[in-house]
């Protein structure tokens, strides 16, 4: 026969004191509401002993929440995402939270069932990286008092807590440095900018070539696509248009990880001959040869800031009355040998 948890009335009827009195300990409230450091021991110790385990649905239903938070990305395997998600889940369990990982693969209904779910379910929050079309959802989640933060992504116009790097400041240094290192002719591979963080991306670019005197030369291929494994297709028809590249600027790790391999698989000798950057540090990227420069993304930073933001509104009973708070982060140019003055 299975066994039955143990109850806060089986703990109560065991140690003979009140249950009022082993809720209030065993939710820190001892002192709070004048519980001798005895009794509080005693009570603790007892719970230890058992094992007890409180009852998670019974708790979110007596204090109204659930203690869990959903982290929605674009792609949890993406290696930018999962590294940042895995920061995250760290620091909310040091403040008793528990988070649920998911994707949405940059598709709206993906993205508005997911939502629906979690909120049907009960969570205290969410983090998430937004698909295109999904600004009222988040603007309804506010008017339903559920506390909100977007990450790496924002909608103008709409009053929700966020946190983003600079894109644009980000993507104009990537570019100036090769321009200093004799690049003239620069491609910039880019997903098409459905989202602000790619609209800033391709904004630095093309005013950091224009401010130059030099020619934007661009391929933005519609993030579908890249999802279907039709990326390759893509960057091989823009190289094998664009002969005259001598650089060439990726705006996301997995479109570097694309090109890289159509370098290896129809001209290995590109990787030599082109200059190369990356948006998105990759741990691999230290030991290509050559080592590829990055624009790294400061991760520690990210995670710190959506719990700053996050975490006031997991406290208030009325989030709209909590002025939406925005942090723009910068970036680090971590130059290695891609990027490094080619010998003609």
């Amino acid at each position: 026969m299975k066994k039955k948890p143990v109850s806060i009335r089986n703990i109560a009827d065991e140690l003979k004191v009140s249950v009022t009195t082993v809720s209030f300990v065993l939710n820190g409230k001892a002192k709070e509401k004048h519980i001798s450091k005895e009794m509080t021991k005693k009570v603790l110790d007892y719970a230890k002993l058992i094992n007890y385990r409180p009852n998670q649905i019974a708790q979110s239903l007596r204090t109204g929440k659930s203690k869990i938070l959903v982290f929605m990305v674009e792609d949890i395997s993406n290696n930018f995402f999962s590294k940042i998600a895995r920061i995250f889940e760290d620091i909310a369990y040091d403040l008793g939270y528990k988070v649920i990982f998911c994707s949405n693969e940059n598709d709206d209904e993906k993205s508005n069932e997911l939502i629906s779910v979690f909120k049907f379910r009960q969570v205290d929050g969410f983090v998430i990286v937004p698909s295109p079309g999904i600004k009222n959802t988040i603007e309804n989640l506010i008017k339903d008092n559920i506390p909100v933060v977007l990450l790496d992504r924002f909608f103008e116009g709409l009053d929700c807590g966020s946190v983003v790097i600079d894109n644009e400041k980000a993507s104009f240094d990537a570019t100036l440095h090769l321009i200093h290192n004799q690049f003239k002719n620069i491609g910039f591979i880019t997903i098409a900018p459905d989202h602000t963080q790619m609209q800033g991306r391709l904004s630095g670019y093309v005013k950091a070539v224009s401010e130059n005197g030099l020619k934007p030369i661009t391929l933005e291929i519609p993030y579908d696509e890249v999802y279907k494994g039709k990326g390759k297709e893509y960057i091989k028809r823009f190289l094998d248009k664009e002969t005259g590249l001598d650089a060439v600027f990726f705006t996301t790790n997995y479109l570097a990880q694309i090109g890289l391999e159509v370098f290896k698989e129809n001209k290995p000798s590109l990787i030599n001959d082109l200059g190369i950057v990356s948006f998105d540090d990759n741990d691999m990227y230290k030991i290509y040869s050559p080592t590829i420069t990055s624009v790294s993304q400061p991760l520690e930073e990210i995670s710190n800031s959506l719990m700053e933001v996050l975490l006031p509104l997991l406290k208030k009973k009325d989030v709209m009355t909590e002025e939406a708070h925005k942090i723009m982060l910068k970036t680090e140019l971590i130059i290695r040998e891609s990027s490094l003055r080619k010998m003609r």
